[in-house]
């Protein structure tokens, strides 16, 4: 008989608290980059780019380990409506780590302007130029970096409550690499 796994892979370890700093750090720079017309503005445009493709990049590895190599099983004692609401959270995550890039990436090719990663080095556009197109994808970057926001926020939330009151191992499967 073999032991149920109890912990992440030391990959997909990685990748969470690789992601996790860079998901709220762009959230924080996109947030400047609306609120300011300095020179902030091109500085945090310069960053936010090239980060958006990096975090595009680590999500699609990610999203293929956690489909290779799975997540271990939530607590037994954990209630149904907890259990709908873990799955939910986490594939609405995944959703939102794919969908933000790419809707950034196609925002500005449809804007006209080059995705820029460093120097020379630029994406192709992957929406045609298009003013109404852009306005739609622009409305939709900022809602969709709200749900990110709640959703991230809601993700730290029940991970307290697992480290702090719980301590039920779920916390521990994402840190330590191990339920206790």
């Amino acid at each position: 008989m073999t032991r149920a796994r109890t912990h992440f892979s030391p990959l997909a370890r990685l990748l969470h608290w690789t992601m996790a700093p860079l998901i709220v750090a762009m959230l924080f720079i996109g947030v400047g980059m609306v609120a300011t017309v300095s020179r902030a503005h091109d500085t945090l445009l310069a960053l936010h780019r090239p980060l958006g493709f990096a975090l595009l990049l680590l999500a699609g590895l990610r999203l293929a380990v956690r489909i290779t190599r799975g997540a271990p099983p939530l607590p037994e004692n954990m209630s149904n409506a907890q259990r709908i609401a873990a799955k939910g959270s986490h594939i609405v995550l995944y959703a939102l780590m794919v969908a933000m890039p790419l809707i950034g990436w196609a925002m500005v090719s449809a804007a006209g302007y080059p995705v820029t990663l460093a120097g020379s080095l630029h994406l192709p556009p992957i929406a045609p130029h298009d003013a109404a197109l852009f306005a739609l994808l622009r409305a939709l970057h900022t809602w969709l970096a709200f749900a990110l926001f709640a959703t991230v926020l809601l993700h730290l939330a029940a991970a307290l409550l697992h480290a702090l009151i719980l301590r039920d191992g779920v916390w521990a499967s994402m840190t330590r690499g191990g339920r206790g």
